[in-house]
């Protein structure tokens, strides 16, 4: 019996080309999941390889949509020849019921894990780039240096931090995190 699984990556994506591809690939049951391909809880998936036994075949649209990672990819694989199951992706048109078919599924594994890493080191690299240019990373602070003095000054008189904070429109760990941030001479 053939089986397919569907994945799109955010809830406004539609898995219907996806789902139309399987059906007419001649798959009897169908599964689709609404999660990041980096996202361990697939729930959908996880039906559909409890629901395949041996002499299965399990189809997707395209490999992407199985895992992200070779780590993954290749459990998914040894999991599915563990069951005496065949691994069947349409656009790279990889079919692990042959040899040939098991060696280009691990090949474009590994290409897919050197891309990935790849892009990680390139934006690791213009990271650095924008913050040797002075770009700062990460979340506007949400105190000005301004209402760090103020603040300091209030403390300092014997306000309480609860009501400088609330003044602030801030949390007091937000506060706390401000002054303690802020340079000594204040």
């Amino acid at each position: 019996m053939k089986i397919g699984y569907a994945r799109v990556s955010t809830d406004d994506q539609n898995p219907d080309l996806q789902l139309d591809a399987l059906k007419a690939a001649g798959c009897e049951k169908l599964f689709a999941d609404k999660a990041s391909g980096v996202n361990v809880k697939r729930p959908e998936l996880g039906k559909c390889l409890k629901t395949i036994a041996a002499g299965d075949t399990l189809v997707v649209w395209k490999l992407d949509r199985l895992g992200r990672s070779l780590h993954q990819l290749i459990g998914l694989l040894d999991d599915l020849q563990a069951k005496g199951a065949a691994f069947h992706s349409l656009t790279e048109a990889i079919d692990t019921a042959s040899p040939t078919g098991r060696a280009m599924f691990q090949m474009i594994g590994i290409l897919a894990e050197l891309e990935k890493s790849l892009i990680q080191e390139r934006t690791k690299a213009g990271r650095a780039a924008a913050v040797a240019r002075g770009v700062k990373m990460g979340r506007k602070p949400k105190l000005t240096p301004q209402q760090i003095s103020h603040a300091a000054k209030l403390i300092g008189q014997g306000e309480h931090h609860d009501n400088v904070a609330k003044s602030l429109g801030v949390s007091r760990r937000t506060l706390y995190r401000g002054l303690n941030n802020a340079p000594q001479n204040l």
